[in-house]
């Protein structure tokens, strides 16, 4: 279910993206009733699907608040970037800034990831699964230069998508390409934790 919760905003995006492209004078009527004229019909599926995108992280926020709940570290940053890069998406009309926003987070997990462990010595990966499995020291260090490698490397395909191939596309791989090479990288990583546990038990 927190799955779920935590995908909303891209799930809201794409759908909206696609709804919003389907109806081309509809959505370019809202768009411009929304955030003024100068806008292309070509531009207005993106900003409405930004513009969805920051309410529905809004939301989010906004729902946990309401009902007593810690707000995930992770949550209150995508929410700045996403009211920083989508603000900048709708105020300028421009797609760039959206654009951007996935790479940003990605390039921001793995600074995080690398900065912790040169400067304070602390692994975020074990302080986060620690309670879950216990390690050997190298394992724990080859699990977090593996996550910060996979960010840094993410950031990377997504500007390459969205610089060499169509919005449409970027807009599918935002949420395919990134969700399907997410799980298979998760799945890789506990294939090779369930070798070390076998291997401990053993």
């Amino acid at each position: 279910m927190k799955f779920l919760f935590d995908l909303l905003p891209v799930l809201l995006f794409f759908a909206a993206y696609k709804f919003a492209g389907g109806s081309p004078d509809a959505s370019h009527a809202l768009a411009t009733r929304l955030l003024g004229d100068g806008i292309a019909v070509s531009q207005a599926p993106i900003l409405i699907a930004t513009a969805v995108a920051i309410v529905a992280t809004l939301g989010q926020v906004f729902w946990l608040i309401a009902r007593g709940r810690k707000v995930d570290t992770m949550l209150w940053i995508s929410l700045a970037i996403i009211v920083v890069f989508g603000g900048a998406t709708l105020f300028f009309h421009d797609a760039t800034f959206i654009k951007w926003k996935p790479t940003v987070l990605y390039w921001l997990f793995a600074l995080t990831l690398a900065g912790s462990a040169l400067f304070t010595k602390r692994n975020l990966i074990r302080a986060l699964m620690k309670d879950q499995v216990q390690l050997p020291e190298p394992v724990w260090a080859r699990l977090n230069l593996s996550w910060i490698a996979f960010f840094a490397v993410m950031g990377i395909l997504n500007l390459y998508v969205a610089y060499s191939y169509s919005e449409d596309t970027w807009v599918s791989f935002k949420l395919y390409g990134g969700m399907g090479l997410m799980f298979l990288f998760v799945l890789g990583q506990g294939l090779m934790l369930s070798r070390h546990i076998e291997e401990k038990n053993s």
